[in-house]
């Protein structure tokens, strides 16, 4: 009788791989059907997600982690180093993803900080990679691991991670805010993430504002330009009460909240989600970047409107991975 048993489990562990390896190859035959549609990317839930990757690359550092029915179970990360060439910097990109692909896996999701052709997966003139003006990702990657391969803008990335897995769970239309190096955007409507026609919605940052732009006083240059100090020191500085680090806070909340105001009469969001590694000093910029709503034209629209910081932990690779469920 245990004979019988083995030899059926067997078979039944056999017959699986062949039905996962029939659903990764007609998902890569059907993949230029992407679920786009005027612009925006429909959210569908599946019920049985296995193993799927998920992608953060980023102009300083290189992200990857192995994702199973939502949960990260495995982070591989590096510095990215030779930037100026596109063909050892794409080496590096496959060396951290290959450990994580199993039998198995789904396909691999990425964000990436430039504009996308969605569709062919072409990536152009990648922030902090000078050597990226035009790379056909999804191909190279769809080459090397068989299975496939998704690209979308990282702020994207961040915000349909948030709608999925984090603190956005319970709203269909919310903008989220990616404070760090730069300033973007990712926007959802109706349960749909708003790509625009060159995957460029959302850069929120590269409007003019005073003398230059909202990035240039609500990112890393400001603290860098303005104060000579980091976002961090900033941030240390404003724990240990220091005067100087707690007035740069209220500056910068006075700048994040005319940011607000340009999202909210854009948009009209039920939410905003404030990530990134400046989100992380959110008590020290909250009363001042509130107080700039105050002349908010619509007061019954700032009074309903959501402001929440992030909460969720590697939440842009949880959204990277789930592009691989919306295409």
């Amino acid at each position: 009788m245990s004979i019988t048993l083995t030899i059926f489990l067997r078979i039944l562990r056999f017959l699986l791989r062949i039905f996962l390896r029939i659903r990764q190859i007609c998902s890569l035959a059907l993949h230029s059907y992407q679920g786009v549609y005027n612009n925006f990317i429909f959210l569908t839930n599946y019920n049985f997600i296995q193993m799927v990757i998920g992608v953060d690359l980023g102009g300083t550092n290189l992200r990857a982690g192995s994702i199973e029915n939502g949960v990260i179970t495995s982070v591989n990360q590096a510095l990215l180093i030779e930037k100026d060439s596109v063909q050892k910097t794409i080496s590096q990109l496959i060396s951290v993803i290959a450990p994580l692909v199993k039998n198995g896996t789904r396909g691999i999701g990425v964000g990436v900080p430039s504009v996308v052709d969605i569709q062919n997966g072409i990536v152009f003139d990648v922030v902090n990679i000078p050597s990226w003006k035009r790379v056909e990702l999804k191909k190279i990657l769809e080459t090397e691991f068989k299975i496939p391969v998704s690209i979308n803008n990282d702020v994207n990335c961040f915000a349909l991670g948030e709608h999925k897995y984090g603190q956005a769970k319970s709203f269909s239309s919310f903008v989220a805010l990616a404070l760090g190096t730069g300033l973007g955007a990712g926007i959802i409507i109706n349960n749909a993430l708003y790509c625009g026609n060159n995957c460029g919605a959302g850069e929120i940052g590269l409007l003019p504002y005073l003398d230059k732009k909202f990035e240039f006083y609500t990112s890393s240059p400001f603290f860098e330009s303005m104060f000579s100090t980091t976002a961090l020191k900033a941030h240390g500085g404003a724990l240990s009460s220091d005067a100087r680090s707690l007035e740069i806070w209220v500056q910068y909340g006075f700048h994040l909240g005319n940011v607000i105001k340009a999202v909210a009469y854009t948009y009209d969001p039920e939410a905003i989600i404030l990530g990134g590694s400046i989100s992380k000093a959110f008590a020290f910029f909250e009363e001042p970047m509130r107080q700039a709503l105050g002349d908010f034209m619509y007061p019954e629209t700032i009074k309903r409107l959501k402001i929440i910081k992030s909460q969720t932990e590697n939440i842009a690779l949880l959204g990277a991975a789930a592009l691989v469920n919306i295409d």
